[in-house]
């Protein structure tokens, strides 16, 4: 496994900088944002896509820092209601996947994404009950008019590229857990599979553990993110909670740095069990830690992940066996 970061922490920083800065933290790959929600930062696939001396620049900064690109990230809603969100997210979507192409990286991460409730939507809607019906019937709706179809298309696309698509199950949107994760890697085949952040899984009440032993092959890309459950809050309010995260103190749970939410027993099983899957690719820090720093939790998060992780080559140890091929 390799140690490294979505690069969007450092946003303001030059591709250079950033990448001369964590390198000397001990990072060894980055994940790079390209649009969607969290924006192209670093790289711009638009100014970028064809010009082959901007790609050989970029690959030349890369190896001159011993870093590599675990992955490109457009994480959006490309099945947004409004016509004009929709497709400036896809259209970041598939400049992405081309880029990742011609920059030699295998996995472009994205959202589900989340229809509304019908062709005259504005806005999306995440179904979370079965009742009254209407819901089930919306959901049935989103799935087999909006959802298969759109990532059926993509998954081909991505397929034609030689790139896989990981897609960040979360809240919001129609993949949020293991059922919805593995129902649309299902329906749009082979090469489209997971990216794993443990953080949105806490909150909700799962395992981590066992939905990654569950996962299995599917799992092309990790987040280390952390949850902490303010188990007060939690108790009157449960999980669903709408308060604006920096209402920190008012709220049924917070994204910590890693460390800060679960200890390191709870990460060393998630490690772990990665490794039982064969897993041995980027543990990407996602920083977004509202008691914190940039550097602050960035820093903490580098040292407490060098303590757990897992570096040695993937091979299947006595009495183990491979989980979920």
């Amino acid at each position: 496994m390799q140690l490294g970061l979505f690069l969007k922490l450092f946003r303001t920083y030059s591709l250079e900088d950033a990448l001369a800065h964590v390198a000397k933290q001990g990072i060894q790959t980055v994940e790079i944002a390209t649009g969607g929600f969290v924006g192209a930062h670093h790289i711009n696939p638009k100014e970028v896509l064809g010009n082959s001396e901007e790609i050989a620049r970029i690959q030349d900064t890369l190896r001159r820092h011993g870093l590599t690109i675990s992955a490109l990230s457009c994480h959006g809603n490309p099945l947004h209601p409004n016509p004009e969100i929709a497709e400036a997210h896809h259209e970041d979507f598939v400049n992405s996947i081309l880029l990742a192409k011609e920059l030699g990286v295998d996995t472009v991460v994205n959202f589900s994404g989340c229809p509304g409730e019908s062709e005259t939507s504005q806005r999306s809607v995440w179904i979370t009950c079965p009742w009254p019906t209407e819901f089930l019937d919306t959901l049935t709706w989103q799935w087999e008019q909006k959802v298969i179809p759109y990532w059926q298309e993509m998954g081909s696309f991505a397929r034609e590229q030689g790139v896989r698509i990981a897609i960040e199950p979360h809240p919001g949107f129609v993949v949020y857990n293991t059922e919805t994760a593995l129902r649309l890697c299902e329906a749009a085949g082979e090469g489209v599979g997971i990216n794993f952040d443990p953080s949105h899984l806490f909150w909700q009440g799962m395992d981590p553990v066992e939905c990654i032993l569950h996962l299995g092959k599917l799992i092309y890309h990790f987040h280390a993110k952390d949850t902490a459950i303010h188990h007060r809050y939690n108790r009157l309010n449960g999980v669903l909670d709408t308060k604006p995260y920096k209402e920190l103190a008012e709220r049924s749970w917070a994204f910590r740095t890693v460390g800060y939410g679960n200890g390191p027993e709870t990460w060393k099983a998630i490690i772990s069990a990665l490794r039982m899957t064969g897993y041995a690719g980027a543990i990407s820090i996602e920083h977004e830690d509202g008691l914190m720093s940039l550097d602050e939790g960035f820093g903490k998060a580098v040292h407490f992940l060098q303590e757990v992780l897992i570096t040695e080559p993937p091979g299947v140890m006595p009495g183990t066996r491979s989980v979920g091929s």
